[in-house]
């Protein structure tokens, strides 16, 4: 929970997002400690460099690798950076290639800028500046900013520099910026990208977000659209886009009682894996009311029964959850339904009703695309919801109305027991809405809600299909690719199997739907290829086995994930992982873990990086 100082509910703020993680520190004291630490919390948002600036009698002190932040850390070790005052960053790559040189910091000898997002016109302001004669080093956008600032400044006090820079820029960013000759204040500015202000005696903060700052202090304020801060260690200013001086709430952030460790794990991922029944089991405490088997949702923003549709929207893994619902949303309610990726969602010609229900599901509640999917319903007035993990993040202050899964802090940038919590949630609301419309039988809904708590039990039996998942997992080391089948909610199941695996082992992989197999895919199928066919006890399980059966034939090596008693196969099934079985409505919860499992073992096997793949970041905050 967030609450304002004042005890009022958080105000709803429009946010657009990038990539890239932004700290700054304005103390008493040094401060480079404090910003590596912040900036390992920051490293979901990017981690193929990292840099930091201090600013010690008036000379700026800039440290900067490509790499990880505990290579940055290597480095202060050696040649340390002494200031009470400083900026960091963790980047993923959006203009010029991941090395020292495009590293954040960029710095002139006058000035030193850290930047989240794009400047869309640095081209052309590029060309300007060059016929200008100036030199560039890097291939980035943000060095456009440090030269134009830099020019600014000849003639001007940093606060008007900067609004006189910001009027050349084209964009989206996230800015924090020290100076020279001004060596008490940080400067931070924000169009698009989210930034906020912590505060503390002696010392106050700028971070991209709030998990950045927690480790320093509970009491934050963010910037809006079009605002500049000034940071000093005794005060704070803010401005808005007009330059008035204008007053933030301070908002307090709630305890976080599970702190992000890895315990007795190898890494994150497979401590979050491990933790899946009881996060579940937080969730369905948080959300059922156990002495009469109700689901308790509050502040519905459109009345169920005039609901006309339901549209669930999100990116990656978070889509997948999205299309899983859109089978139980068919299923259990008379709703018209749709899933849509969020990055293709906002560039087609939409048709938007106010009788529409937009949900919007995401993890970190950064997602680029899917904060932007959710500004462009906010400026055509429809009703929207956001199911998120992070309760202080820009989609969920600005939906109307918040689900939080309750899953605690996940690190690792393969999501899993996020995933868990998103489908989680969307089944609840998706039975609530059923009850509610009169759509589903109340006994039906009541059975329901009964199997529904046994979740965290069976999630826990499932888990312990461990150690035949190591044995499987051999057999994808010499694979050229592999492929995941299933049908209707097993679909999306399989399209999450595949991604899980790419993200972590970077083997090639593909789910289809089983029945499209005929359709062209079949013709992949070779001997030895590893194939994972999920299917449950449903409707489409004899069709599924045939399925199978058509790939069996052509030499593929099946790992066959049901929960069927039934003996269907025969020997030429490699493996088989044989699921608890409670109802069929159920089955996507359990043949998600086996696949977690597979694609981490896979990893593991071949050593790969599992808590930080190459090339990704937790918080997809670029277009």
């Amino acid at each position: 929970k967030i609450t304002a100082s004042n005890g009022k509910k958080l105000q709803k703020k429009k946010e657009k997002i990038r990539m890239c993680g932004i700290i700054g520190i304005a103390s008493n004291k040094f401060v480079s400690t404090n910003i590596i630490n912040s900036l390992k919390k920051l490293e979901y948002r990017g981690y193929d460099s990292a840099g930091l600036a201090t600013l010690d009698n008036n000379i700026i002190k800039e440290k900067k690798c490509s790499g990880r932040v505990d290579q940055l850390e290597k480095i202060l070790f050696k040649s340390p950076a002494s200031g009470n005052l400083g900026i960091g960053h963790v980047r993923w790559a959006t203009h010029g290639i991941p090395n020292e040189v495009n590293a954040h910091p960029h710095s002139s000898e006058i000035v030193s800028v850290v930047h989240n997002g794009i400047i869309e016109n640095s081209n052309e302001l590029k060309i300007q500046l060059e016929k200008k004669g100036k030199k560039f080093k890097s291939q980035t956008d943000t060095e456009v900013i440090t030269i134009l600032l830099s020019d600014e400044l000849k003639n001007k006090e940093p606060l008007d520099a900067v609004y006189d820079t910001l009027k050349k820029l084209k964009g989206s960013f996230a800015l924090g910026i020290i100076f020279k000759n001004f060596n008490n204040i940080i400067i931070g500015a924000r169009r698009g990208s989210p930034l906020a202000v912590g505060y503390s005696k002696n010392e106050n903060y700028l971070g991209s977000d709030s998990y950045a700052l927690k480790s320093m202090t509970n009491k934050i304020s963010y910037l809006d659209d079009g605002d500049i801060c000034v940071l000093t260690k005794d005060s704070v200013d803010f401005y808005d886009a007009k330059k008035n001086k204008v007053n933030k709430k301070v908002l307090i952030l709630s305890d976080d009682k599970n702190v992000a460790n890895k315990g007795d794990y190898k890494n994150f991922m497979s401590k979050e894996i491990f933790e899946q029944p009881i996060t579940a089991r937080n969730c369905i405490n948080e959300y059922i009311d156990k002495s009469r088997d109700e689901i308790n949702f509050y502040n519905f923003p459109i009345q169920p029964k005039s609901i006309n549709k339901v549209v669930l929207i999100g990116c990656g893994t978070a889509y997948h959850s999205c299309l899983v619902a859109k089978y139980w949303f068919e299923e259990f309610t008379t709703l018209n339904v749709e899933a849509d990726i969020a990055s293709e969602f906002r560039y087609r010609n939409l048709k938007f009703n106010k009788d529409n229900l937009y949900l919007f599901v995401s993890q970190s509640g950064e997602t680029a695309d899917t904060s932007a999917a959710l500004d462009l319903c906010k400026k055509n007035g429809v009703k929207t919801c956001s199911i998120v993990n992070v309760v202080e993040s820009s989609i969920a202050r600005n939906s109307d109305w918040v689900l939080p899964i309750h899953a605690g802090p996940e690190i690792g940038v393969a999501s899993t027991k996020a995933f868990i919590g998103q489908m989680l949630l969307l089944y609840m609301l998706c039975l609530k809405i059923a009850a509610l419309r009169n759509d589903i039988d109340s006994q039906d809904y009541q059975k329901k809600i009964k199997n529904l708590k046994k979740l965290p039990e069976i999630l826990e039996e499932c888990l312990r299909s461990e150690d035949k998942i190591q044995l499987v997992a051999r057999d994808f080391l010499d694979s050229k690719g592999s492929m995941f089948l299933g049908r209707g909610c097993s679909f999306p199941i399989a399209l999450e199997g595949a991604l899980k695996l790419k993200e972590l082992s970077y083997l090639h992989a593909e789910g289809y739907p089983a029945g499209e197999m005929k359709h062209g895919p079949l013709a992949l199928i070779e001997n030895g290829l590893p194939v994972i066919v999920i299917s449950p006890n449903d409707k489409y399980f004899h069709k599924t086995i045939s399925n199978m059966q058509e790939v069996i034939a052509r030499g593929g090596k099946i790992l066959l994930i049901t929960d069927s008693n039934k003996n269907v196969i025969s020997e030429n099934v490699r493996f088989t992982i044989n699921l608890p079985y409670i109802e069929k409505s159920l089955s996507p919860f359990f043949s998600t873990i086996p696949l977690q499992l597979l694609a981490y073992h896979v990893a593991l096997l071949k050593k790969c990086d599992i808590d930080k793949p190459r090339n990704l970041a937790k918080s997809v905050t670029v277009e």
